[in-house]
């Protein structure tokens, strides 16, 4: 999927002899977490809010550039790489660079979530499963064929979360027989983390409760 039209050139990146005074300026009248600085379309790095905020206003950006942040993108990179990218250096804008290492505008992060906003994963109706198993067993062309196996339509499946020796998989499924799907995943040693309120195996152990309850309160 293409996300090069979200390029940004809405402004001028800031230069080595710009002064720290400036760029706190544009910073104070825009809402990003970093600025690019460029040198003969050459990116040097990126300055934060918050350390243009510790820096002399008197001196020049060129004064503090090994305190800068080096990260971009490229515009090959494919937007789950820039969606990461973005996560890792916590930042809400994204320089890009064309072949040639060449600066040639940015990504802002809200674009980019409004670009995954719009992909089937979360734009077509369907089913939401997150399922957990240990990391070594895991296996996402066994989770394409539990879903397929009951008649379901795999939209997508990330890795959403890992602790000790375990892994959560977040999966999007077209709605079809989600209670088969569910009992599949359980007999292939899956826990179930988040399924359907309508899972009948849930509604079993209820029902099941509910008896019991009732057995000891007579």
């Amino acid at each position: 999927m293409e996300i090069t039209s979200y390029i940004n050139i809405d402004f001028q990146p800031v230069g080595l002899n710009d002064s720290i005074k400036k760029v706190c300026s544009i910073f104070e009248k825009s809402t990003y977490s970093h600025l690019p600085i460029i040198e003969d379309k050459t990116l040097i790095g990126n300055i934060a809010e918050d350390d243009c905020k510790s820096f002399d206003n008197n001196n020049s950006v060129e004064t503090y550039t090994y305190l800068y942040n080096a990260f971009f993108v490229k515009k090959s990179t494919n937007w789950l790489d820039v969606l990461e990218a973005f996560a890792q250096n916590e930042s809400n804008i994204m320089p890009v660079l064309d072949e040639h290492n060449e600066y040639i505008g940015f990504y802002e992060l809200n674009d980019i979530l409004t670009f995954f906003n719009e992909t089937p994963f979360l734009n077509e109706l369907g089913d939401t499963i997150v399922v957990e198993k240990n990391r070594k067993d895991y296996s996402f062309s066994e989770i394409a064929q539990i879903i397929e196996s009951n008649n379901g339509k795999l939209l997508g499946a990330f890795v959403s979360e890992m602790k000790d020796n375990l892994v959560q998989i977040t999966i999007k499924t077209t709605t079809g027989a989600l209670n088969e799907i569910l009992q599949t995943f359980r007999r292939y040693n899956y826990e179930i983390i988040l399924g359907s309120e309508e899972d009948t195996y849930l509604n079993e152990l209820k029902d099941r409760s509910n008896y019991l309850n009732k057995y000891l309160n007579i």
